[in-house]
């Protein structure tokens, strides 16, 4: 099993009634605020400990569980909106840096997160790093009947428990997983990667599960659409230089085909006023895991000293 160089400390705080949970690496500077990690769909901070370990230098980064993964509590609802997630991040950034501007990172989810936060909040940010938060297909209003209908009927669905994620019988059951959605991920890293994806519980009939950390609401379809002239305003007001980091498996095609390509994401990057891009070769969207050392590289080069 993957043996971690810089093994992370965790704690609780409190985050608009919910207890968060939030891992820290290396020691707080007076001063210096911390770096930011912040994860994608269906999975948890602990996914950057690659990328932390493989580092230049000791900082103090923080990586929270997004409200309803890992060991965050789940907010007794019953899907889930990228507001609250931009919120939560304000009340974290309150805690952990006070006034002080940070340098965010994002993978996926997280990378969308923050895209949008840092054009409503630009005076918080620092230097923002984007892994393959590429956004959304654009909606139409002609989109928004089905769409509403998709989501109440996917409502029903959770509370009927269809969309209960599949618990397995053992931990390596849970590692393979991991490898079959990613064929790059090596056993070490996959079997120590499952020991914090999911949790070890029981069956009613007392026989051990290992259960994955995350709410089904998640699963939910949006409700509204995914209104491209709001994200492009936001966009605009970013004041932040931006490293939008993507892999050369180019897994955007593999999600919408023609509907939203590699090419629409770059035009859409024009919005923000300093935006470069980099490309990780032999990666996929997982790329923190696939590459951790050359995204802890761009990383550290980004944001320099």
């Amino acid at each position: 099993m993957y043996q971690p160089r810089r093994p992370a400390r965790s704690e609780f705080v409190p985050v608009r009634g919910l207890q968060y949970h939030v891992l820290h690496w290396g020691e707080p500077k007076p001063g210096q605020a911390p770096l930011v990690l912040l994860h994608g769909w269906m999975d948890v901070a602990a996914s950057y400990q690659f990328v932390v370990d493989a580092f230049d230098r000791e900082r103090h980064v923080i990586a929270p569980d997004w409200r309803g993964f890992g060991l965050t509590e789940a907010p007794g609802i019953d899907n889930y909106w990228i507001a609250d997630y931009m919120a939560d991040l304000d009340w974290l950034l309150d805690h952990y840096a006070g006034e002080t501007a940070v340098d965010i990172v994002g993978h996926s989810m997280g990378g969308n997160v923050l895209m949008q936060y840092a054009g409503v909040r630009p005076q918080r940010v620092r230097r923002v790093v984007n892994l393959e938060g590429f956004g959304m297909p654009a909606a139409q209003a002609d989109d928004a009947p089905a769409r509403y209908g998709k989501w109440m009927d996917e409502i029903k669905r959770v509370h009927r428990g269809e969309l209960d994620l599949h618990p397995y019988n053992a931990l390596s059951g849970v590692a393979r997983r991991l490898m079959k959605t990613n064929p790059r991920l090596t056993p070490d890293k996959a079997n120590w990667l499952a020991s914090q994806w999911a949790r070890e519980t029981t069956t009613q009939d007392g026989r051990p599960q290992w259960q994955i950390r995350g709410d089904p609401g998640h699963k939910i379809t949006s409700a509204q659409n995914y209104r491209l002239d709001e994200v492009l305003a936001m966009y605009r007001r970013i004041t932040a230089p931006v490293l939008a980091v993507i892999a050369d498996g180019n897994s955007l095609g593999g999600w919408w085909k023609d509907r939203y390509t590699l090419n629409d994401y770059h035009e859409r990057l024009k919005s923000v006023p300093d935006a470069r891009v980099a490309m990780v070769a032999d990666a996929g969207h997982m790329l923190h895991h696939d590459q951790p050392e050359r995204v802890a590289s761009l990383i550290d080069e980004f944001l320099g000293g």
